[in-house]
C-alpha cells in the first residue's frame, strides 16, 4: 500500500518567522546607524562594516522569504520510495532522497530550531546535486556520508512529529524492501 504525507506551510509559523527576521533586520539598521556616528558623530567602522553585511544577508533571506509565500506546494513529501524537502537551503537544493540510502535519522537542536538530521550513505549517486560549498558542509569524508536537514519551523507539525513521520516512512521502506 503507498503511503505518502505531504506537509504544508503553516501561515502562522511563517509570519511568527518573518516578523523575527524583519525585527533583526531593524535592529541591524539601528547599529549601522549607530555605527555610522548618527548619534554621537563618531564611526565606527567594523561594527559599521558587520552589520552592513548582516543586514543585506538578512534583508535578502526575508524577501526570498516573502516571495516564497506564494509557493503553494508541500514543504515537505514522504512516501514509500523517497522523500523531498524544501525547508533549509540543503535540502531544497538537494531534491529527491530514496529510503534505500538512508543510514540513519536523528533528531538534533541546532541554535534555536529542532532538525530531523537524515545520515545517507552512497554519497556518489547524489555527487552534482549541491553547490562545492554545500557538498562540502554536507559530505563527511571520515564516514562516506552526507547529512540533510529537515526544519519543522514553517510546517503544519512539529519537530517531534516530523521524527516520528520520517522514522516510520524510512521503517515502512525498508521493511517492505526486505
Amino acid at each position: 500500500m503507498e503511503k505518502e504525507i505531504k506537509l504544508y506551510r503553516n501561515s502562522k509559523k511563517t509570519k511568527k518567522l518573518l516578523l523575527t527576521s524583519l525585527g533583526v533586520c531593524l535592529i541591524l539598521l539601528l547599529v549601522i546607524l549607530y555605527s555610522a556616528g548618527i548619534f554621537d558623530n563618531e564611526l565606527k567602522t567594523k561594527p559599521l562594516v558587520f552589520s552592513i553585511g548582516a543586514f543585506l544577508i538578512m534583508l535578502i533571506l526575508l524577501l526570498k522569504s516573502v516571495l516564497s509565500l506564494k509557493d503553494k506546494s508541500p514543504l515537505i513529501e514522504l512516501n514509500n520510495q523517497n522523500f523531498y524537502g524544501k525547508t533549509t537551503p540543503m535540502s531544497k537544493s538537494f531534491g529527491i532522497v530514496n529510503w534505500i540510502d538512508v543510514d540513519n535519522i536523528e533528531l538534533e537542536k541546532t541554535g534555536g530550531d529542532n532538525l530531523v538530521v537524515v545520515t545517507i550513505n552512497n554519497p556518489e549517486k547524489y555527487e552534482g546535486r549541491l553547490s562545492k560549498m554545500m557538498w562540502n558542509i554536507a559530505h563527511n569524508k571520515n564516514t562516506n556520508q552526507l547529512t540533510l536537514m529537515y526544519s519543522a519551523s514553517e510546517i503544519d507539525i512539529d519537530a517531534d512529529a516530523l521524527f516520528t513521520s520520517f522514522n516510520t516512512l524510512w521503517k515502512e521502506s525498508t521493511s517492505s524492501n526486505n
